[in-house]
């Protein structure tokens, strides 16, 4: 029983350290206009979240969190085909997150988080993704705070975890 225990538990830290060396070998493979939604499974997996959007399009979820800094928004035409593949975790998007928001618009616009915390003190939740730090100086996080009356978004924070 241990044993298996052992195995399951480096079973799992060896395919996170891999997903980011499966992703520079298929991600590129991925081409909007070209691949197909059969083909992106084949290649990446069952997505985390699949999102069916008003248009009858999908958008398929591929967060690399918590280990990761990376998640993958791959969209899909009416056709089952990749009309868009997106890299959601940056400047851009972060700034877009504002008061008001719900859960869902930031599932949405970022992806699933790698933690979530509730901090029953503040009245809030804190959705956290570990992201990529400009310069890399030990791993920084991107933290959306949620009101825990309303649900809705109060506001954004980083922080920085220095190594060592």
């Amino acid at each position: 029983m241990a044993k298996t225990g052992l195995f399951a538990a480096l079973a799992s830290l060896l395919a996170a350290a891999l997903l980011p060396a499966c992703d520079a070998v298929n991600l590129p493979q991925i081409q909007p206009g070209v691949t197909t939604a059969a083909e992106v499974l084949e290649r990446m997996g069952e997505p985390g979240y699949r999102f069916s959007n008003d248009d009858g399009t999908a958008t398929w979820e591929y967060s690399r969190q918590p280990n990761g800094v990376h998640c993958y928004m791959i969209s899909f035409d009416r056709q089952q085909v990749v009309s868009r593949l997106d890299q959601v975790l940056n400047d851009a998007n972060y700034v877009r997150v504002q008061p008001g928001m719900n859960r869902h618009e930031i599932r949405r616009l970022l992806g699933a988080p790698g933690s979530h915390t509730v901090f029953r003190n503040l009245g809030e939740e804190i959705w956290e993704w570990r992201i990529e730090g400009v310069p890399v100086m030990g791993e920084t996080y991107f933290m959306v705070h949620f009101d825990s009356e309303t649900d809705l978004v109060k506001k954004t924070s980083r922080r920085v975890e220095p190594e060592g």
